[in-house]
């Protein structure tokens, strides 16, 4: 089975699960038709580019992205500070790219709880933890038709990059905002 991953290419636990289990290949670039050629699915993961509706609707299988929020609150960029600026649920998702962002079908989340201890950058680690180990748990169940995508429920939110505030401190207490 080819896998076509699309995101950032440090190393992390989806990239070396996929090297291990499939034949892989990882870009951090925007991709074309031609990309997608002879690949069966597609995992997005961090990817900073918009998918074309030409490689959405000419993909093999649903595109899949990994998102550390709970949907549908916190679509877009940095939903790990704005779950704590806009008190909404904190969590992870995995679902169905469509041509809206972070609107598709989600296959599977989970919730994820902060401590008293926890920082904007702390919680991110975990948020990142967590969605890997869910992705992993549950891959082979998308791809096996075993999981059904479900429709978000409600408006939830939605943040654009430009609108998060310059110089934050990663490292401030999340109790504290």
């Amino acid at each position: 089975m080819n896998i076509l991953y699309l995101g950032n290419l440090d190393n992390n636990n989806v990239i070396k699960y996929l090297n291990y289990n499939f034949t892989t290949k990882c870009l951090d670039r925007l991709i074309n038709i031609n990309d997608i050629k002879n690949v069966d699915w597609i995992v997005s993961y961090g990817y900073k580019f918009i998918l074309k509706s030409n490689i959405i609707n000419n993909s093999l299988n649903p595109i899949i992205n990994l998102h550390i929020s709970y949907l549908p609150y916190n679509k877009g960029a940095h939903p790990n500070y704005w779950s704590f600026i806009n008190k909404t649920p904190k969590g992870v998702s995995i679902h169905k790219i469509e041509e809206g962002i972070d609107t598709g079908q989600i296959f599977i989340q989970k919730r994820v709880g902060y401590t008293q201890n926890d920082t904007l950058y702390s919680f991110y680690k975990k948020l990142k933890f967590e969605i890997e180990k869910l992705f992993i748990e549950n891959f082979k169940k998308i791809i096996d038709g075993e999981i059904t995508p479900f429709i978000q429920k409600g408006k939830g939110s939605f943040h654009r990059k430009s609108e998060l505030p310059e110089n934050i401190d990663w490292n401030i207490n999340v109790n504290k905002l």
